[in-house]
């Protein structure tokens, strides 16, 4: 079956555990101005980190941890007093939390001792970062919500009523009825005691505040009639016709038996009796459906279930794109912080533009040159990056260096900070199964884990150390020149050295050029030269200016790598979309924005990944579409920040076309139906709301905007919408298409959003939890809706998906067709007419009263289209036109690949000569090469042309000749007692009158 597995995942990711000390809580001093004592104690499911002072509990949300040290003197003496065990920095605890990754907020506090403060860093971290937690059930959502109530006490005790309002505030009367059907306190200054507010009394309240009546619809539709339970057979055949995914392996996922049901029975049935009958009420299937179970995504897609032992050509990586950064592109603040920001969210690839320090220690910097933003210590960053490095995910970093440091005092500062700081995670040596050497892969993430790479400019020795001064000089000055250029990328190291002095002289040449293209391109093209200790550091990861996909092919270096502006990029991907494919199957290519997004907008990252570019680079301050589709995207596979491409994009045999409209070979195409039922909690205003879908993926399975509910009236509690679901009847590569549904208010304004793969989502009745921008998990606002998903069956063959569908769908289409024939004056006849009687006097009598031969009716041409005979010639004729059209397909294949190859050497002529000659003999070169291909691509289309007519001609000859054949006549001889025959003569398609001829 397509979507199955290779074999089964054995899930590695653990569920929430909170150790005792954090549940009994430490004391710490929190400081910021002044300080204060304060006990820290987490919640036993792990949801709420409580901050207890003397006079109240402040609840903050899990936040990432690092470790900061106050600045001020003063503060730092204050702090460091008493018998403290253990050095002051090493007693540091710094809690991160904030809506996205720019507008953040830090809580500092001191342990007492060091073991107390690394105990706690850790165990945070781990929490904050359990992937099992942040893709949390209804169920789990509903009972974070709970675990808050229960710790925003008041000095006595007791849970104010008012905490209440402010979580459920949609609508303050509706909560009112909910607290008094429950016998709770309902006025905005009572309390509630906390044994009073059981986990059973929080349920009947959700259930009156939010009534599921879709929920008992559901539950009367599978078959209870006047009963109020299932039984287990009947929840085995809902759990396997409706949950189950049709796209399993069924020998690997076997369908549900009746005694493994029995069990889930068990676990969410509240009355004992019913479970000893075998049976589930509809609040134990209402429990079903919210629980961990149902989830909408497997756990094993958000597990580290991807191959990562092939090369690093063959994974799309997350990466970022001006990683300081964090407003626009001319103005703003940039900041260290962001690189550990974008690390923990699982960024693999961060930039780091890197200018001369103009102090007098002269330190490098990072900013965007020529710009009003702010400059950052060079130095501080790397000591981010090493702190923050493999916290998230073990598999390499690389570090995308855009280097205009034209001092080679700075340069060997930078390059001795990365050897000293990253210290054995830096990967110096190449490894010893993967030279830099022409056709050999890069290694893979599994051999890289806990490594940095470096992508930087690679120098190489000349035979003479003037040009090396000389081309240090150059640099230099264009270093300084206008803010905006083109990036060319720097010189490719070879492996082999006598290929050094010729990729040398094209490299002056390309540096030449550097500065003087488009704006789209910033400032990447005036790179300085890369000095001795800079150029060391690189190895695997070596940028080199790109020339065309058949040299790229040709050298076929694997540690070359090329960037693409997104205009280029783009152009490329419309002109020779399957050359980009093949050049991204062994080689790296990094894709940015343009120079013009000065406000640091995104592209839409799918165009190229559909293409198979690997490093897609985005402002990750912007939290935009684009960026909501990227953090979608590395979501899964353990937030590893790599994923895998799909297997047609990897394999050498395999060529693929990102623009094609048919199925791609080896791979299944799916069909998903999505219906929206209904929504909980979505907003704390009583607004109306609406739901959106989105599909990403090739251009053929793309479309925005495709679906969109009706708005509820003034209820975003529990709106249930009632419509015909949306069908995507054709989804040509589920593997990379992705399924959005977005929630807004009836003004337009943004409440929240899910984006889940097509290939890992289930099947089903499903919740489906939303987020915000920043792809957080919001706690209670969800939607319900009923998926399907199955493998993409052509109408040609949906008799064979579904034959006893298909037989009834065409007993329903006779007999509509019937009543529309029927003419008037005629009578429908008894069945009995044409039976065969048991009587052979009978059968005599029916004989004598058959009517004569000119009253009796002819077949109707799609009767006698029904024939044997009629059918075997059809046939044949469609045999016929089918091989006339594929040797014309073949012809004209064959033609455009003769011409390409002449193109080819053509174009391969022209740089060959284009390499040696001066540059006041280029222009008649250009000339000459242009006057080919115009003659070429002249001589293309008259031949396409004279191909096209010719087979013009040969169709219309063959359709005449079947239409000859369609003339000859069929002879029924129809002996019905009185011994007449008639003789029909039909034809086919053409509306010729049909002649009855009877004859004695």
């Amino acid at each position: 079956m397509a979507g199955a597995q290779p074999g089964v995942h054995a899930l590695q990711l653990k569920p929430v555990r909170v150790s005792e000390s954090l549940k009994r809580g430490s004391r710490f001093m929190k400081w910021d101005e002044v300080m204060t004592p304060v006990t820290l104690r987490v919640d036993p499911q792990g949801y709420f980190l409580g901050v207890t002072g003397l006079f109240c509990c402040v609840l903050w949300r899990r936040g990432f941890i690092t470790a900061l040290f106050p600045q001020e003197a003063k503060l730092r003496e204050l702090l460091d007093v008493g018998n403290l065990v253990g050095r002051i920095e090493n007693r540091m605890l710094t809690v991160v939390t904030g809506p996205d990754m720019v507008n953040i907020q830090y809580l500092n506090f001191m342990a007492f001792q060091e073991d107390v403060a690394k105990e706690w860093a850790h165990e945070l971290f781990s929490l904050a970062s359990n992937l099992l937690a942040q893709n949390m059930g209804r169920e789990s959502c509903l009972e974070k919500a709970f675990t808050r109530l229960k710790l925003q006490t008041n000095q006595e005790g007791r849970i104010p009523v008012k905490n209440i309002f402010r979580l459920f505030s949609t609508d303050r009367k509706r909560v009112e009825t909910a607290l008094e059907s429950c016998n709770l306190p309902a006025g905005r200054n009572d309390s509630i005691p906390l044994e009073d507010l059981t986990p059973d009394v929080y349920k009947s309240f959700i259930n009156n505040l939010c009534p599921r009546s879709e929920i008992n619809q559901i539950f009367a539709d599978l078959g209870v009639k006047s009963r109020n339970y299932l039984t287990v057979d009947q929840m085995t055949e809902f759990i396997n016709n409706k949950q189950r995914d049709p796209r399993l392996n069924e020998i690997l996922y076997p369908p549900l038996k009746p005694e493994q049901t029995q069990l889930l029975m068990e676990k969410y049935e509240p009355n004992p009796a019913m479970i000893q009958k075998g049976q589930i009420s509809v609040e134990g299937f209402a429990r079903y459906l919210i629980s961990e179970e149902n989830s909408v995504i497997p756990p094993e897609k958000l597990d580290l279930s991807e191959d990562m032992t092939f090369p690093l050509s063959q994974y799309f990586i997350n990466s970022s794109h001006n990683t300081y950064l964090t407003a626009g592109q001319l103005a703003g603040s940039s900041s260290v912080e962001m690189y550990r920001q974008t690390l923990l969210s699982g960024c693999r690839c961060v930039e780091l533009d890197c200018w001369k320090g103009r102090t007098a220690e002269e330190e490098p910097v990072i900013t965007h040159g020529f710009t009003m933003t702010s400059e950052i210590s060079f130095k501080e960053v790397i000591e981010a990056i090493a702190e923050c490095a493999f916290k998230t995910s073990p598999f390499p970093i690389i570090l995308s260096f855009e280097n205009h440091v034209d001092s080679p005092k700075q340069q060997a500062k930078m390059a001795e900070y990365c050897r000293s700081i990253f210290g054995d995670a830096l990967l110096t040596e190449t490894l010893e199964k993967y030279p830099l050497e022409s056709g050999v892969p890069l290694p893979s993430p599994q051999e890289l884990i806990g490594k940095i790479l470096i992508k930087n400019k690679k120098s190489h020795p000349k035979p003479s150390d003037g040009s090396t001064k000389k081309k240090l000089s150059e640099q230099a000055s264009n270093s300084d020149s206008s803010s905006v250029f083109e990036p060319s990328s720097p010189s490719a190291g070879p492996a082999a050295p006598a290929e050094v002095e010729a990729e040398d002289d094209e490299d002056e040449e390309d540096d030449d050029d550097d500065c003087k293209k488009s704006m789209d391109e910033d400032t990447a093209g005036c790179e300085a030269f890369a000095t001795e200790e800079m150029s060391t550091l690189v190895n695997y990861i070596q940028p080199t200016k790109f020339h065309s996909f058949e040299i790229s092919k040709s050298d076929k270096r694997s540690y070359q790598m090329s960037s693409f502006v997104e205009t280029k990029a783009l152009e490329h991907l419309t002109k020779t979309p399957v050359e980009f494919v093949e050049y991204n199957k062994f080689q790296l290519s990094r894709i940015y924005p343009k120079g013009t997004r000065v406000d640091s907008s995104n592209y839409m990252p799918q165009v190229f990944w559909n293409a198979g570019c690997q490093l897609v680079a985005l402002n990750f301050q912007t939290i935009d579409l684009s960026m909501q589709l990227n953090l979608g995207m590395y979501e899964y596979n353990g937030k590893s920040g790599y994923r895998l491409k799909p297997e047609f994009m990897r394999r050498p045999d395999k060529h693929f076309d990102p623009f094609t409209e048919s199925t791609v070979d080896g791979i299944v195409a799916n069909t998903l139906s999505v219906k929206i039922i209904s929504g909980q909690f979505l907003t704390d205003k009583k607004v109306g709301v609406y739901v959106e879908i989105d599909m990403f993926g090739l251009p053929v399975d793309t479309r925005r905007k495709a679906f969109k509910t009706k708005t509820s009236q003034s209820n975003a509690i529990n709106p249930v919408w009632d419509e015909e679901p949306i069908v995507f009847k054709k989804v040509v590569l589920p593997t990379l298409a992705s399924l959005r549904i977005a929630v807004y208010e009836e003004g337009g304004k943004f409440i929240g959003h899910r984006i889940i793969p097509v290939s890992a989502i289930r099947p089903g009745y499903r919740y489906i939890g939303l987020r915000n921008e920043k792809n957080q998990a919001l706690t209670l606002p969800a939607i319900f809706v009923y998926i399907e998903v199955k493998d993409y069956v052509p109408d040609t063959f949906a008799a064979l998906s579904n034959p006893i569908r298909y037989v009834n769908l065409m007993e329903q289409r006779s007999k509509q067709l019937a009543a529309l024939t029927l003419e008037e004056g005629e009578e429908e006849k008894d069945t009995k007419e044409v039976q065969t009687p048991a009587d052979p006097q009978t059968n005599f009598t029916v004989l004598e009263a058959c009517v004569s031969a000119s009253e009796m009716e002819a077949q109707t041409v799609e009767e006698l289209k029904q024939q044997k005979g009629f059918v075997r010639e059809q046939r044949r004729h469609y045999k016929e036109m089918k091989d006339l059209v594929k040797k014309h397909h073949k012809k004209t294949t064959e033609m455009i690949k003769e011409h390409t190859a002449k193109y080819n050497e053509i174009q391969h002529d022209y740089l060959r000569k284009r390499a040696v000659l001066l540059k006041s003999e280029l222009a008649n070169l250009d000339q000459d090469s242009g006057q080919k291909l115009s003659e070429l691509k002249e001589q293309q289309q008259q031949q396409l042309l004279n191909l096209r007519q010719e087979q013009y001609y040969s169709e219309k000859y063959l359709k005449k000749e079947h239409i000859k054949q369609y003339y000859i006549c069929v002879c029924v001889c129809v002996c019905v007692c009185v011994r007449v025959c008639v003789c029909v003569c039909f034809c086919n398609i053409i509306n010729i009158p049909k002649i009855i001829k009877p004859w004695q």
